[in-house]
C-alpha cells in the first residue's frame, strides 16, 4: 500500500493506494479542510498556520502508523511555495512531525496535473486547469504533449480573502477578481491566443462546480461534463446582490451539495469562468484523476516496480539508492526535488 499527502492551500488529503497490473487504484482517502493559505499575511506564513499544517500531519502519521504503511510521500503546493518564510516553514513543519515535506514548484504541480489525467482519460489537444486555493495551473498540450505549462498565483481561497468582504462575493467583487485574472493571463505573451473548445477539468474546484451543476441543472450525478454558459448562469445564480446578505436559499444550496467550500466555491467558480470565456472554451470535461495520481506514476511506479537496493552497511532508517534517487526507508527523497 502507498499513501500520497498533498499540503494544499485549501485542504490537506491523504489517498491510499495499491498497484495492482501496472496500475495504481485508490483504495480510501482522508482530507480536512486546514485553509493554509488563509495563515499567509504580508507574505509569511504564520505561525498559526504551521500549527494546522502540524496538527493534521500528526493525525495522519497516526493513521499511516495504525495501518502499518510506510510506503508514504507528503508534498506541498503553493500556500507553502509561495510564501516568503517557506524554508524556514516546512523545515519547521518536518521537524515536528517527522516527515519529510517536498515543495513542488508552480510548472511541476502543472505537470503533474496532466500525468496523471493522461492516466484516466484519453486526452490528445486542449487546455488543462486545476483551480487550487492559492494557484491555478494551466496546461496546453497537443497531441498528447505538454506545449505550455504555467501557475498563475490566484486560487479560491486566496481571492476569497483578497476581494470578498462578507460570505459571497458581490457583483463588483466578481468584476475585480475577473480583472485579476485577466491581468495574469494577459502578463504571458503565450496565453493570449488559441481557442481550446474543450477544457479538462481537475481539483477540488472543479469537482465541486460540478456537483453544483449537475444539482441546479437537474443532471445525474454521473455527469461529469459542465457547459461553459452553465458556469456563468450558477454565478449569477448564487453571488449576492446585496452587500451585506446572504440569500437563505443561496446558503442552503452551497450548505448542501458543497458544504466545506461555502466560502470558496464561487471565487473558484470566477475563476474558471474568466479562463473559459479568454480561450472561449464550450465544455469542462471533469475528471477525477491530478496532481497526486501524477505524483504516483512520475515518482513512485519506479518504487513499486523495481525493488530498492540497500547500501552496504545500511539499515532500517538509513539512506537507500533507488532508481538514482537519494530515498529513505519510506521511500522519501532526503533533499528536496525542487528545493524550499
Amino acid at each position: 500500500m502507498y499513501a500520497i499527502i498533498d499540503v494544499g492551500s485549501n485542504t490537506v488529503r491523504m489517498n491510499f493506494y495499491k498497484f495492482v497490473d501496472g496500475k495504481f487504484s485508490l483504495v480510501m482517502g482522508k482530507k480536512e479542510s486546514v485553509g493554509l493559505a488563509s495563515y499567509v499575511k504580508n507574505g509569511q506564513m504564520l505561525p498559526e498556520g504551521i500549527n494546522r499544517a502540524c496538527a493534521v500531519l500528526g493525525e495522519f502519521r497516526t493513521i499511516l502508523g495504525d495501518l502499518g504503511v510506510t510506503n508514504y510521500h507528503v508534498f506541498a503546493t503553493a500556500a507553502l511555495r509561495n510564501a516568503a518564510n517557506s524554508r524556514a516553514a516546512v523545515e519547521e513543519i518536518m521537524q515536528r512531525t517527522g516527515m519529510y515535506v517536498e515543495v513542488l514548484s508552480g510548472e511541476l504541480e502543472a505537470e503533474l496535473d496532466f500525468i496523471g489525467t493522461s492516466h484516466a482519460v484519453d486526452i490528445r489537444d486542449g487546455l488543462l486547469i486545476d483551480i487550487g486555493g492559492a494557484s491555478t495551473e494551466l496546461v496546453v498540450y497537443k497531441n498528447g504533449d505538454i506545449k505550455k505549462k504555467v501557475s498563475l498565483p490566484i486560487g479560491s481561497l486566496n481571492t476569497y480573502d483578497r476581494f470578498v468582504m462578507n460570505l459571497l462575493p458581490s457583483r463588483a467583487e466578481r468584476k475585480a477578481i475577473k480583472q485579476a485574472v485577466l491581468t495574469l493571463l494577459k502578463e504571458d505573451a503565450d496565453l493570449n491566443y488559441g481557442t481550446y473548445k474543450m477544457v479538462c477539468g481537475v481539483g477540488g474546484t472543479v469537482r465541486a462546480a460540478r456537483k453544483l451543476n449537475n444539482f441546479l441543472f437537474q443532471l445525474p450525478s454521473s455527469n461529469m461534463r459542465i457547459k461553459v454558459p452553465n458556469i456563468k448562469k450558477m454565478i449569477k445564480l448564487l453571488e449576492s446582490e446585496e452587500p451585506d446578505a446572504v440569500p437563505v436559499e443561496t446558503l442552503e444550496v452551497l450548505l448542501k451539495v458543497v458544504p466545506d467550500r461555502v466560502m470558496t466555491i464561487l471565487p473558484g467558480m470566477i475563476i474558471l469562468q474568466t479562463v473559459v470565456k479568454h480561450f472561449k472554451s464550450e465544455w469542462v470535461d471533469v475528471t477525477r484523476a491530478g496532481v497526486r495520481d501524477g505524483y504516483l506514476y512520475r515518482y513512485v511506479l519506479a518504487e513499486a516496480t523495481q525493488p530498492k537496493v540497500l547500501t552496504a552497511g545500511s539499515s532500517s532508517g538509513d539512506v537507500i539508492e533507488c532508481e538514482g534517487e537519494v530515498m529513505n526507508d519510506a521511500g522519501h527523497q532526503a533533499e528536496n526535488r525542487e528545493g524550499i
